[in-house]
């Protein structure tokens, strides 16, 4: 089945998809983890893809079998966005991952809607730092949801704001948790990665520039 005779959106994570914030992410959370006397390295990092704050930050916390009260939870995670948010400022549109700009492109030649579902709440940051926000019709606002991915509520949030629905979107994304989410929201699921990773996933494709929207089959 081809894309461009059947689907109307295409909704995408950030993360991992279009660009790649997780090192940004990993050095902002190990140097939080550091401080509290918690090891983690890149493999554990790969385990708080496309999970929110918090939910990465109570993982850290359970890694180091650490218990804090709310508050000083909030505190710490208000923290690392902090430093993230140095690393972020850094950002340009030389940090798209390849074939993300021309994929958008595509989109946009071929008037199909796209949004962005991201479990970050600095998305929009991002966004305009990388100089695409004029190509995207929506940013699913991840305060407006009541559970994050693996839940599929960013990616329905995301369509309803298209005015299209879930069965004629194509989500995609880097993460299991990311994947899960947009095969929950009954949308077609398009992986960016490795495929032995992204099992759950309709299709998986090694990178954003393997392919073209043109000429997809799903």
């Amino acid at each position: 089945m081809k894309f461009k005779d059947t689907y109307k959106a295409v909704i995408f994570d950030l993360d991992g998809v279009l660009t790649d914030t997780a090192k940004y992410h990993y050095l902002a959370w190990k140097e939080l983890a550091d401080e509290l006397g918690i090891a983690i390295d890149e493999s554990f990092n790969e385990r708080l893809k496309g999970i929110d704050r918090m939910g990465s930050l109570e993982m850290i916390l359970a890694q180091g079998q650490v218990n804090l009260s709310d508050a000083e939870k909030q505190r710490l995670a208000d923290k690392k966005n902090q430093v993230y948010r140095g690393f972020l400022d850094q950002m340009s549109a030389d940090d798209l991952l390849p074939g993300a700009f021309a994929r958008l492109v595509e989109l946009k030649e071929m008037g199909v809607r796209i949004g962005l579902a991201s479990a970050s709440r600095n998305a929009p940051f991002v966004v305009e730092a990388l100089g695409i926000a004029s190509y995207l019709d929506t940013i699913a606002d991840v305060e407006k949801i009541k559970e994050n991915k693996p839940a599929p509520d960013i990616f329905l949030l995301a369509a309803k704001n298209l005015g299209v629905s879930a069965n004629l979107c194509v989500g995609v994304e880097d993460s299991i948790a990311g994947i899960d989410a947009i095969n929950a929201a009954g949308m077609v699921s398009l992986g960016v990665g490795n495929r032995k990773v992204l099992t759950a996933a309709k299709l998986v494709k090694a990178s954003m520039d393997d392919f073209s929207f043109y000429n997809l089959e799903i």
